[in-house]
């Protein structure tokens, strides 16, 4: 009788454990045992994210210099305008920029009115436009009209250089020297970064190279150099198409590189454009022979030169 008042007591227990309510599981977070998820990427309403979307980078050389982050040398050949040749009428200057085993690398055009160049010469204010083989502008030179006398210390040569046009990365200005041609190199802030010093006498008689040295900008180290080569007695004579070389480190920035190219056709307008020094073909004699009539702005000689029919007089407006 006890036994099976026990077996019913176990019965009703058994039957009201599992008749009991069993209370909901805890929040999820809020138990260690029940830790949040962790939320990688935070969805944004109404954005749609394309996961193969490139971000655009900023270009290291400006377009169209990229090819001079790997030279350090430039040959600039002036074009030979036969109209200036036998008639002495001043023609917009052109030039073909090359590098050290001659291919193509620019082509410059000069931008000026007619009358200012057969007016104002070597001062004249003009435009340059610079293209690479596929005629596209790369560097845009402005210089305006101005002096360069050094009695007129306040109305100096200046250049402004743009790669590509409408964005400048530098200038070219005239620094004030009584004896000696020197120039400053800036960058975009118009701080100095290289200097140039010419020589006391700019002429080519004595059938040398006439250079220019290029140096840091305090001076005291050599970075590079600019100079006209000389062409031969009968393109000297004839023309004033010059051939320049510049050089400059590999290293170097590329936007410095296009500064010094604008040094060099500012160079070459200011000392080797001059209408004083410029040739003109004129038959003179009953005999039809052509007389070239040559004067230099700064010799130190006075060269009489014979060429087959051709005379050669030279004077110098030093001797009178």
């Amino acid at each position: 009788m006890e036994t099976k008042t026990e077996m019913m007591l176990d019965n009703e227990r058994g039957a009201h454990v599992a008749t009991a309510p069993q209370s909901p599981p805890p929040p999820v977070g809020t138990s260690p045992y029940h830790p949040a998820p962790v939320i990688i990427n935070q969805p944004l309403p109404n954005i749609n994210v394309n996961p193969m979307a490139v971000i655009p980078l900023t270009p290291l050389y400006p377009p169209g210099l990229e090819y001079l982050s790997m030279i350090d040398q430039l040959v600039i050949n002036q074009t030979v305008e036969m109209l200036e040749v036998f008639s002495g009428f001043e023609t917009a200057n052109k030039y073909k920029v090359k590098n050290s085993v001659g291919q193509m690398v620019f082509l410059a055009v000069e931008e000026s009115e007619c009358c200012a160049r057969n007016c104002c010469g070597n001062l004249r204010k003009f435009e340059m436009r610079i293209v690479d083989t596929t005629s596209r502008q790369v560097i845009h030179l402005k210089r305006p009209f101005a002096c360069q006398s050094c009695c007129f210390p306040c109305c100096l040569q200046k250049m402004e250089v743009c790669a590509p046009p409408g964005v400048v990365v530098g200038y070219v200005e005239q620094n004030w020297n009584p004896l000696f041609p020197s120039f400053s190199i800036k960058n975009a802030s118009d701080d100095v970064v290289l200097t140039i010093k010419g020589p006391l006498c700019t002429s080519s008689c004595c059938c040398s190279d006439v250079k220019f040295r290029v140096r840091s900008a305090n001076g005291n180290a050599k970075v590079g150099k600019i100079y006209k080569q000389w062409s031969g007695v009968v393109k000297e004579v004839l023309t004033d198409a010059d051939n320049f070389v510049v050089t400059f480190p590999m290293d170097l920035d590329v936007r410095i590189k296009a500064v010094l190219l604008a040094a060099c056709f500012l160079i070459d307008m200011m000392y080797f454009e001059s209408s004083d020094s410029k040739n003109s073909l004129q038959l003179q004699n009953a005999n039809g022979v052509p007389t070239v009539k040559h004067q230099y702005k700064m010799c130190c000689c006075c060269p009489g030169i014979s060429c087959g029919s051709a005379s050669a007089q030279s004077r110098c407006l030093c001797c009178f």
